[in-house]
């Protein structure tokens, strides 16, 4: 029997639990020559605001020993040039598109999400909430969960498509802020975004990032991803999608167990270009092999205490 590896995510319906992270994966069309995208569960696009963004100076990215750390800035197009130049090519596949965007004010993060939710082919909106929230002094939208509230609930509003928060780990307690992105009306978290961090030029004892610091992704934040994960599954009851340091099928496998739904492959990607297609032939194999049937059965079943 071929195992089932539907799942829901909200009211969207995905063929299978392996998405793309935002910004490892451009637009969708980048990676188009290397993998069949209609492999996938989900294409999940590169973060986009209102109006274009150039991002941060460079250098941008700098590897670290089990990952890398970027500062990218969300460069990104702008929502219309998506709408019109990226768009119609991902509508050519049968496979979900969820559109990562953000803002620097709630207002911001309406107009994007109005933009998104009139655009033929997008499916559903992850909300990135760790961006400074000009209208509050900086304050990081995803940390304080009071302003998660304001912004999730405004967005909310805008939108019927199925709502997916981005939780950034740079918290004391993850599970504050996951309650109060669902109780604003998220349909599920996806968690989590980069861990802050820094690396320095030990000869010219300057910032190897031209940003000081950036977001550390890959392989040795896994093990907090996992964590953080296992604590929202159990503080909440909507679905997780889990990202973080997945390389390969057992890590995604890890996730599922802690308590995710689906997963997204982000600095992988970089890597190999084709490790999103190998991670679901990986828990095909897993699935066929210890006899589960259902995906959905594995989800949250850690056997922890």
């Amino acid at each position: 029997m071929t195992p089932h590896l539907e799942v829901n995510i909200g009211k969207l319906r995905l063929k299978n639990p392996v998405m793309t992270a935002s910004g490892t994966f451009g637009y969708g069309e980048e990676y188009a020559e290397f993998i069949d995208l209609d492999r996938l569960g989900a294409v999940v696009v590169k973060g986009l605001s209102p109006k274009p963004k150039e991002g941060n100076p460079p250098p941008r990215v700098v590897e670290t020993a089990a990952g890398m750390l970027n500062a990218i800035g969300l460069q990104n197009i702008g929502i219309d040039r998506f709408i019109k130049e990226k768009l119609p090519f991902l509508r050519t596949y049968d496979t979900s598109v969820i559109v990562n965007f953000f803002g620097d004010s709630v207002d911001e993060y309406m107009i994007a999400a109005e933009m998104l939710s009139a655009a033929e082919g997008v499916h559903g909106l992850e909300m990135n909430i760790s961006c400074p929230n000009k209208q509050a002094g900086w304050c990081i939208f995803g940390t304080d969960p009071k302003v998660t509230f304001e912004v999730v609930s405004a967005v909310r509003k805008r939108t019927i498509l199925p709502l997916i928060v981005k939780l950034s780990p740079n918290v004391t307690d993850i599970s504050v802020m996951a309650r109060a992105a669902v109780e604003a009306g998220a349909d599920a978290l996806s968690l989590i975004n980069t861990v802050t961090g820094m690396a320095i030029d030990i000869r010219t004892r300057r910032p190897k990032l031209a940003n000081v610091t950036g977001g550390l992704s890959g392989p040795a934040i896994k093990p907090v991803a996992v964590r953080m994960v296992y604590e929202v599954f159990n503080a909440v009851e909507v679905p997780i999608i889990g990202m973080g340091g997945i390389m390969s099928s057992d890590d995604a496998i890890e996730f599922i167990i802690a308590g995710a739904t689906a997963v997204a492959v982000g600095t992988a990607n970089f890597v190999d270009p084709g490790a999103t297609v190998g991670i679901v032939d990986g828990i095909i194999a897993y699935m066929e092999k210890e006899g589960i049937e259902d995906i959905g059965s594995l989800t949250g079943t850690v056997h922890a205490g």
